[in-house]
Formats: C-alpha cells, sequence, structure tokens
C-alpha cells in the first residue's frame, strides 16, 4: 500500500459541541482523536492538516474542552476530543467532559475510526485500558497511535512497544497496529494517513 497523504484543499473550523444533540445533522463520516490530556492531539491534527495553528495547541492539559469539529476537504470531518485525566479545571467540568465523549463515542452513527494517542515514553494506564474496552465492545475502528516518537531511540522505542502490546494483548493490538508519529519531525504522518483513509473508504 503507497504511503501517501492526501491534498488537504480546505480544512476549517466548524464548531464546538457540549452536548450530543449539538453534532452535525449532516451524514459526513467523522474521524475522532482521543487521548490523554497534554498527549499531543492539537499537534499531530495540525501535522496532519498541514497546517500551523489550524487547532489550537498548549502546554497547559486541558485546553480542549469541547467536541471540536473540523471540516476537511469538505468530506470529512476530524473531531477533536477532550483530553482525559489530569487537566487544570474543576473535578465536576472533567466529569462533563467524560460523559460528553463517552456519549459520543459510543452512540454517534458517522463515526467511522477514532485515533487513540499515546505517549511513547509511558505505559498504558487504568482510564487507556477502560477506554480500549469500552471502544471494543462498540466496535469501533481503532488506530493506535504512539506520540512524542522523537524523544525516543531505536532501544527505546522497542522495549516501549513490547509493553504497549504486551498490556494490550487482550484487544488483539500487534506491533504491526501502532503507529509511531512525531509532531516535530513528521514521521508517520503518511502511515496515519494510510489507516484514516482506508476506514473513510469503508
Amino acid at each position: 500500500m503507497p504511503m501517501t497523504s492526501p491534498k488537504i484543499l480546505s480544512a476549517e473550523f466548524s464548531l464546538s459541541v457540549h452536548a450530543p444533540e449539538q453534532c452535525p445533522g449532516d451524514a459526513l463520516p467523522e474521524v475522532a482523536f482521543l487521548g490523554r490530556s497534554n498527549v499531543g492531539k492539537s499537534s499531530l491534527i495540525n501535522t496532519l492538516l498541514s497546517r500551523k495553528k489550524l487547532v489550537r495547541t498548549s502546554s497547559k492539559p486541558g485546553c480542549t474542552r469541547a467536541l471540536n469539529f473540523f471540516l476537511i476537504n469538505q468530506h470529512w470531518y476530524f473531531v477533536d476530543l477532550p483530553g482525559f485525566g489530569y487537566a487544570a479545571v474543576s473535578r465536576e467540568l472533567q466529569a462533563s467532559w467524560g460523559r460528553l465523549a463517552l456519549d459520543y463515542l459510543g452512540e454517534r452513527p458517522n463515526l467511522a475510526a477514532v485515533v487513540f494517542l499515546q505517549d511513547g515514553r509511558r505505559q498504558p494506564a487504568a482510564e487507556e485500558l477502560f477506554l480500549w474496552e469500552f471502544l471494543q465492545a462498540q466496535g469501533r475502528r481503532v488506530i493506535p497511535v504512539l506520540t512524542k516518537a522523537d524523544k525516543l531511540k531505536p532501544a527505546e522505542r522497542r522495549r516501549q512497544m513490547q509493553l504497549f502490546t504486551g498490556a494490550l494483548t487482550s484487544f488483539g493490538v500487534t506491533a504491526g497496529d501502532v503507529i509511531w508519529f512525531s509532531s516535530l519531525t513528521k514521521e508517520g504522518r503518511d502511515p496515519l494517513w494510510n489507516r484514516i483513509l482506508a476506514c473513510l473508504d469503508t
């Protein structure tokens, strides 16, 4: 399969959703981006789309506080989900983010795939494992991505990949399923596009 990314003719912010009923009413397919706060979701989306500031980035966890929809090439949406885990907001607000994200991931008929980002330097914690189980139960197509690839040496990558796939054995995840990604070097951009387009075409 050729490792190429599509030509991005247009990429624009569409809307922020704070309740499931606010989601777009059209039938365009959606790709959601899920991960812990500060894992690099916004930077990854910007890198995929060859845009510098389409999606707001911040060193402060909890920057994304809604489901943010971006219309790509007038054909599909990228959906930036609220980060989970630590965020510099109230517990009540964090809980509302979680309910919103789970409702979307569980019930949204337009959802074609979930790009699940995890920091390549860390291992899946209880929250990640819960979400893997949840997504599998919903029958969602999940693309696992390990971010911050530029921060690991080859030997560290091999060790982390073994630990990562070992933790996800029960979900059938193998090394061949996982994409290393770096927003700094753009490593993984074309392979990730390939996987996303395969999900959008089926």
